[in-house]
C-alpha cells in the first residue's frame, strides 16, 4: 500500500475514519470543502421503511492526488476522526473496489440487501428506540416482529427483547 509514483500523480481513493455515527457529518463537510467523497449506503430488502446505513460504519471514502491536494484540513473536519495510515503511507482503496461498491447502487445511490436469517450468536446494532447504536448477540425470533437478544452492559450479558426491525448485522 505504499506510494508510487502513480499514485502521487494521480488521484486515488483513500480511507476516512468518522467519529462514532457521524458519517453523514463529515460527509457533507467534506463534499462543502470541494472534495470528492464516497459513503456507501446499505439497506435490507424487505424491511418497511428501513433508512439507509452505512455499509461500513465509521467509514468513508475519499479521492485525492497526493502530489496536488493537502491532506490536513481532512483531520479536523468536523464528523473526521482521522485519514487511515499503514505505517507512514496513507491506506489506498483500489478504484475497482470503489466501481463494484457503485455498480451495485440503485439511482439513489443505495445499495440493497436481501435479508437473510439471523443465526443464535450473530453480532448485531441496534438502529432505533432507546438502545439505538448499542452492539448486541441474537439469541432468537420471538413472535414474528420481535427477538432476542443479549447486550453487554457493565461487563455483563443482559437478554433484552427487540423489534426485529430495529436491528441489523453488524
Amino acid at each position: 500500500m505504499g506510494d508510487s509514483n502513480a499514485q502521487i500523480t494521480n488521484p486515488s481513493w483513500y480511507l476516512v475514519y468518522a467519529k462514532p455515527r457521524q458519517e453523514q457529518l463529515a460527509l457533507q463537510n467534506l463534499l462543502r470543502q470541494g472534495y470528492e467523497v464516497y459513503l456507501p449506503l446499505l439497506r435490507n430488502r424487505g424491511r418497511v421503511a428501513r433508512r439507509p446505513v452505512p455499509m461500513f460504519p465509521r467509514y468513508l471514502f475519499i479521492r485525492l492526488t497526493a502530489k496536488r491536494d493537502n491532506f490536513a484540513p481532512i483531520r479536523s473536519t468536523f464528523g473526521v476522526s482521522r485519514l487511515i495510515r499503514f505505517g507512514e503511507s496513507y491506506a489506498i482503496v483500489p478504484d475497482e473496489f470503489i466501481m463494484s461498491l457503485r455498480a451495485q447502487a440503485d439511482a439513489s445511490g443505495v445499495i440493497e440487501r436481501s435479508e437473510s436469517a439471523l443465526v443464535k450468536g450473530d453480532p448485531v446494532r441496534i438502529l432505533d428506540g432507546a438502545m439505538a447504536g448499542y452492539e448486541a448477540l441474537f439469541c432468537e425470533n420471538v413472535g414474528r416482529e420481535r427477538v432476542s437478544l443479549l447486550l453487554k452492559i457493565a461487563e455483563r450479558y443482559i437478554r433484552v427483547e427487540a423489534s426485529r426491525f430495529a436491528v441489523d448485522r453488524d
